[in-house]
């Protein structure tokens, strides 16, 4: 029988992050790994058929073998799309006379022309 291994599960909420230290069978695939690690007993709210995960950052399927010493991250959907969101601070910072109308720079009155 081969040795069991860590792998690490994290889940953050805006009010709480959560870090589980698991000891799975080599080969295991992140969905055998996150059933085990009770996260999802923990937030019923996550749902295996939509819910993105990730190993250091690069979204993988739930079907990925795990060899030790993985990081499995929980994705939570975004509230806000990036752009649209930089857009408006963009536009903002236009309206309060912050940002140079023509670079959207930001207006440095020390700077000589």
């Amino acid at each position: 029988m081969s040795e069991l291994v860590n792998i690490e599960v994290v889940y953050a909420l805006p009010e709480k992050q959560v870090l589980l230290t698991v000891k799975v069978a080599p080969g295991s695939t992140i969905e055998q790994a996150l059933e085990q690690s009770g996260v999802l007993r923990r937030f019923p709210e996550l749902d295996l058929a939509t819910m993105k995960v990730g190993i250091y950052s690069r979204i993988v399927p739930l079907t990925t073998a795990l060899s030790g010493g993985e990081r499995i991250e929980i994705y939570r959907p975004l509230t806000a799309d990036p752009r649209e969101m930089r857009r408006k601070r963009a536009e903002k910072a236009k309206d309060e006379g912050r940002a140079d109308k023509v670079t959207g720079g930001v207006v440095n009155p020390q700077r000589k022309h």
